[in-house]
């Protein structure tokens, strides 16, 4: 065998093992990510950080940041060491440290979206390839990478399809879980009348109402 076809099976071995370790997350909850797939896009999501109310957030969707780029996300902010929970069920897919965005967390989620999760303090428990499911912890507030010594928060990004999408509307509009409205309420059941019970011995009137 010639030195080049060993080259060759070399190569093709290593872009094997780096596309299993790339997929390896997607495989191991392979049924559960087609399930993913299938889903609708959500229509609203909850509050990623702990305590924060949809009324407290700011849309920065598009603000100029350092080196020409636009902001792909919004910033929610709290105290170093809040909680960060996960808005929809899904799978970890990567957790790990980048120049930006410090220690990040991307869980892959319904209809496929991607939602990454930057500036953490710390991490928690899930792994890559991990199911989550929403409010499960993914780590906890605060300024690594870029954010280093800016107030802490969360900078929370989707990605839909390869392109970033502004997550306010979805976090700040209708609540996530929506009580019916007394529209939507089935009316309630009444009683059958009964006709009203009529005295032993009593005479029925002649005349009726007057006129």
């Amino acid at each position: 065998m010639s030195w080049r076809k060993v080259v060759l099976r070399l190569v093709g071995l290593a872009l094997l093992l780096l596309f299993l370790i790339w997929s390896y997350p997607y495989l191991k909850n392979l049924v559960r990510v087609v399930k993913l797939y299938r889903q609708p896009p959500p229509a609203s999501l909850p509050v990623p950080v702990e305590g924060v109310a949809p009324s407290d957030l700011t849309d920065t969707w598009g603000a100029a940041r350092s080196e020409g780029r636009r902001h792909e996300g919004i910033d929610i902010f709290a105290p170093r060491r809040t909680p960060i929970h996960s808005t929809t069920q899904g799978v970890v897919v990567s957790k790990g440290w980048n120049r930006l965005g410090g220690r990040t967390v991307t869980v892959f989620g319904p209809a496929g979206w991607r939602h990454y999760y930057a500036h953490l303090d710390e991490w928690e428990t899930p792994a890559v390839g991990d199911w989550v499911e929403v409010g499960t912890v993914l780590g906890y507030v605060g300024d690594s990478g870029n954010a280093q010594g800016t107030p802490t928060h969360l900078h929370y990004g989707i990605y839909a399809g390869g392109e970033a999408r502004n997550p306010y509307p979805l976090l700040a509009g209708p609540p996530h879980h929506e009580r019916a409205t007394p529209a939507q309420r089935p009316p309630a059941a009444r009683a059958p009348s009964s006709p009203p019970r009529r005295r032993r011995g009593a005479r029925g009137h002649s005349g009726g109402a007057s006129r």
